[in-house]
């Protein structure tokens, strides 16, 4: 039975008809599924019952269940137009709180808003435009190191992942990065790994507990927090947090940052808004250029447009802010490839009271997902959802859309708040690589699967060939 997309009455409403449900297996319902390929279980569940589906996982007793949200008005109204409704209340979120810190990310209500206040300021347009050069000097590292591949071929998941942890790195702590990078290398995948084995079980132990996992992952929070708090001490006995010298750096901003209302961060909230910004400032980003490669290595038309757009664009010259706008056809390469490869496939929240949806009752409490995994894969608003074409991304094609058929950023009050710098990022990143180099894909099916973030289960290689032979 195919479900309407028609936006109810909202919040506190308890007319709708009964949500459908996956059917899974007797006793589990539909964990095993979930547990293998939860991205193309989301799929099954929108194309076999519609746009609101209820899928239920685990044993009688410990069993959970979500709410989808699949349609592009149903998005808009959990993330935007009642997002006051549907909180990160859930199991998930309170994971990553646990390990990763109370920062932008994660906080609610008053620390959320006071939080935003105090940041905000430093991602203004004019802000962020100012990192074009720490990011270009990155890529100019990258591109250089690729000159002695083995074979030729380089893993571009891997190489992306070191270059947007290094961006983000020096953005935030100028000279201080080294040490950082080394740190977050050997930590973040333990940590990561933990918060995702403990926010989808059903019921978990103590991390108190001194179970070999708890242990280690005790120990990668411990070496993460100390490198995180040692450079905040330094910089704030050095006297560069008050802005001067390198308190340019994101860092020094943040330790800067202060009004009459919301007064300052201290210590450990510095290092919350450090370590979530380490966290979603580089995973995200490097997902979506890496997919951006690949997605070209494989369409080699595609790729030689872009490069002629660089080409022609910049010449020589190392790209600045202001050639977003002169590069409008790899803007579009990078927004088709987060489309089909969005960083935050799926995003949750736990609905407050009970509301229509698209003509269905959603309960109070429930545990409420949408997915742009889904939601950008929906033929009503992508015609061969699968094709990779990034003139579905033209001005006209963008406005015939409704505004959350694709929302790689979240959206409403919580959406990413550096998202105008993973797009600075992304197209200077691409710009400067594609005129290096010609791609030819290795891998050219790559499976993936939703973390915390979008991840490659596997290698993503191409082979790489100088284009200034």
């Amino acid at each position: 039975m195919a479900v309407g997309t028609r936006t109810g009455s909202g919040s506190g409403s308890g007319g709708g008809a009964e949500v459908p449900t996956l059917s899974g297996v007797p006793l589990l319902g539909s964990l095993l599924d979930l547990t293998s390929d939860s991205l193309g279980t989301y799929l099954r569940a929108q194309r076999r019952h519609g746009d609101i589906v209820r899928i239920t996982a685990g044993p009688p007793g410990l069993r959970a269940e979500l709410y989808c949200v699949f349609s592009a008005e149903g998005a808009q109204q959990v993330l935007a137009s009642e997002s006051a409704n549907f909180r990160k209340d859930n199991t998930f979120y309170q994971e990553v709180r646990d390990s990763f810190g109370n920062g932008l990310l994660t906080s609610q209500d008053e620390d959320y808003l006071r939080q935003r206040r105090l940041v905000q300021p430093l991602f203004t347009k004019r802000r962020v435009d100012g990192y074009a050069g720490a990011v270009a000097a990155e890529t100019r590292a990258v591109v250089a190191g690729w000159e002695r591949a083995p074979g030729g071929v380089v893993d571009v998941r891997d190489e992306m992942m070191r270059l947007a942890l290094r961006a983000v790195a020096r953005i935030l702590f100028g000279t201080d990065v080294e040490a950082t990078v080394d740190v977050v290398d050997r930590c973040f995948p333990v940590i990561t790994e933990y918060v995702l084995r403990r926010g989808y079980s059903p019921a978990n132990i103590p991390r108190g507990w001194p179970t070999p996992g708890n242990r280690r992952a005790a120990a990668a929070m411990d070496e993460l927090y100390a490198a995180c708090d040692a450079i905040i001490a330094a910089r704030r006995n050095d006297g560069t947090a008050a802005g001067e010298g390198s308190g340019e750096d994101l860092l020094g901003m943040l330790a800067a940052a202060s009004s009459t209302d919301d007064g300052a961060f201290d210590a450990a909230e510095l290092r919350d808004q450090v370590l979530i910004f380490l966290l979603a400032g580089h995973e995200t980003t490097a997902t979506s250029l890496a997919f951006s490669l690949h997605l070209l290595a494989r369409h080699p038309e595609q790729q030689a447009r872009a490069r002629e757009e660089v080409s022609r664009v910049l010449g020589d010259r190392t790209p600045e802010a202001a050639d977003l706008d002169r590069l409008p056809y790899l803007t579009r390469v990078l927004k088709e490839a987060m489309r089909l490869f969005p960083a935050a496939p799926v995003i949750g929240r736990s609905a407050v009271a009970a509301t229509e949806v698209g003509g269905l009752t959603i309960p109070a409490g429930a545990n409420v997902i949408v997915a742009p995994w889904v939601t950008h894969r929906d033929p009503r608003h992508w015609p061969d959802p699968d094709r990779f074409d990034p003139d579905r991304f033209t001005p006209q094609a963008e406005a015939a859309r409704p505004r959350y058929a694709w929302f790689p950023f979240g959206g409403g009050p919580r959406a990413c708040i550096g998202q105008h710098f993973s797009m600075l990022e992304s197209v200077i990143a691409l710009a400067m690589i594609l005129r290096a180099y010609e791609f030819e894909a290795v891998d050219t099916d790559v499976p993936v699967t939703a973390g915390i973030t979008l991840q490659a289960h596997g290698p993503v290689r191409c082979r790489i060939r100088g284009t200034h032979r």
